[in-house]
């Protein structure tokens, strides 16, 4: 399942996609050490897989600015100086 695009646009900073991940394993940690409950320890480990795909591996690059688009030296379909 695809981020929508108002997700991508707030997930964009690295930092608060780590930090859903890190809260994530915290939990989990939590789960499988202190409390033992088995039910909660899976779906937390699902939600952690799934972040961790839809963060880090799947999560579109960043799109270039205005600025950071070059223009073309010749205008195209121009093949250079004609005799």
């Amino acid at each position: 399942m695809a981020l929508k695009q108002s997700d991508l646009n707030w997930f964009r900073p690295l930092w608060r996609r780590v930090a859903v991940v890190l809260f994530l394993a915290l939990w989990l940690g939590w789960e499988l050490l202190w409390s033992g409950d088995m039910f909660w320890a899976l779906l937390v480990g699902a939600a952690l897989a799934y972040s961790l795909y839809n963060f880090f591996y799947a999560f579109p690059k960043e799109e270039p600015t205005n600025e950071q688009i070059q223009p073309p030296d010749t205008p195209e379909g121009d093949d250079g100086p004609r005799p």
